[in-house]
């Protein structure tokens, strides 16, 4: 009987001194990954699967690859679903008014930059306007997913009535067949209101999704049936249950939790990045509408956004666009996660659309366009309130 209790008590020992061993877990401030809360069992699993397929799928020329393509996983490019870097940019090309795309029989919208044994990766066809696209971080999609097309419409200004210089408007784009199935959607001329992507030109995370697989690694699948290098349709090479199972994780990732609320020093910055109307097209609270999962349903949330088109001036004109956007035209970025941005940097810094600014101080030098009266503003501040909105935007 002694000898088992020793031995019990070795055994605790042994367990407690590799838990004191073990990392501690990160707080779920300090992380952009995880799902939301109030997901079924049934959205858990999925979660789980969903996150299998982003993260730890590896595509080879074996299991569907290419024969061109940018990366070989999803995760690849959004480690710790965060923000890309200057080795994970994309290239898009080709469109640079809203007639469309002139060079997709040239392999256009993107430029598939690495290919599989004997093939040529593309090159960016002659008189072919580009630009360069950093990848988002993936948190709290599924909010923004959400959000009603009737709430979009309702920010949009485009013809500036109230005379503050801002007149934000929605981008058109081509829908897909699969899009009919979707409550709620406000068209007009055979296009709809796109929301993600850096043009907004995507609808919903169905057609992003979808989209990327076929972009981004050359896989088909029933949505996107068209093999990016001969152009014919081919064989689906992801199930459509892996793709769903990806989009509800990107739906369910939690949005990011802001840090520092009480911060006397944040809370002033929060105030004069409303005084300077920064939040007039980085709105700090939408609304989702009707959702299928439950957990994302009609919920407050702060992305600072208004997934809307603004005019950012000739500085961040880079002569392409999609859909229905001006070359000079960007969706406002969402905020949220900023802070938390270089940890899947680097540990530095890769902000705007293609990651030109190195720190939030240049970003917001950058701006330009409708941005125009609040970047004087913002260098109108002292030094001291300039400080407090820079702590603010990095504790979102």
């Amino acid at each position: 009987m002694k000898r088992i209790i020793i031995l019990f008590f070795i055994g605790l020992m042994a367990v407690l001194s590799c838990r004191k061993m073990q990392p501690k877990a990160s707080a779920d401030d300090q992380i952009l990954d995880g799902p939301v809360e109030g997901l079924t069992a049934e959205e858990k699993l999925q979660f789980i699967r969903g996150d299998v397929a982003f993260n730890d799928e590896v595509f080879t020329a074996e299991t569907g690859l290419g024969p061109l393509f940018v990366s070989t996983s999803c995760g690849n490019c959004h480690a710790g679903d965060g923000k890309g870097h200057p080795f994970t940019t994309l290239t898009r090309f080709g469109q640079t008014d809203s007639t469309g795309n002139k060079f997709l029989h040239m392999g256009a919208p993107q430029l598939q930059n690495r290919a599989v044994i004997n093939f040529m990766p593309e090159q960016i066809p002659a008189g072919a306007a580009s630009t360069r696209l950093t990848p988002p971080a993936n948190t709290g999609m599924g909010f923004l997913d959400a959000v009603s097309d009737a709430d979009i419409l309702a920010m949009a200004d485009p013809n500036d009535a109230d005379g503050d210089g801002i007149s934000g408007v929605p981008n058109w784009i081509h829908f897909k067949d699969y899009l009919h199935e979707r409550t709620g959607i406000i068209t007009s001329g055979g296009r709809c209101i796109g929301r993600f992507g850096k043009k907004s030109g995507a609808y919903d995370l169905l057609q992003q999704t979808a989209g990327a697989y076929n972009q981004d690694m050359g896989i088909t699948s029933t949505y996107e049936p068209y093999d990016t290098y001969s152009g014919h349709e081919i064989d689906p090479e992801v199930s459509n249950q892996t793709l769903l199972d990806v989009v509800l994780y990107l739906k369910t990732l939690k949005a990011p939790v802001q840090r520092n609320i009480d911060d006397p020093t944040v809370i002033k910055g929060k105030q004069v990045f409303m005084q300077i109307d920064c939040g007039k097209c980085h709105v700090p609270e939408l609304r989702t509408s009707a959702s299928p999962i439950a957990a994302l349903a009609f919920k407050a949330f702060s992305p600072y956004t208004d997934l809307l088109l603004h005019d950012m001036g000739p500085g961040l004109d880079d002569g392409y666009t999609e859909g229905n956007a001006k070359t000079n035209e960007w969706r406002t970025p969402a905020l949220w996660g900023l802070g938390l941005s270089k940890n899947s940097q680097g540990g530095q810094y890769f902000l705007l659309h293609d990651g030109r600014a190195r720190t939030i101080e240049q970003a917001i030098e950058l701006h330009g366009g409708e941005a125009k009266n609040s970047v004087g503003k913002y260098f109108s501040l002292s030094g001291q309130d300039k400080q407090a909105l820079i702590k603010f935007l990095e504790s979102l």
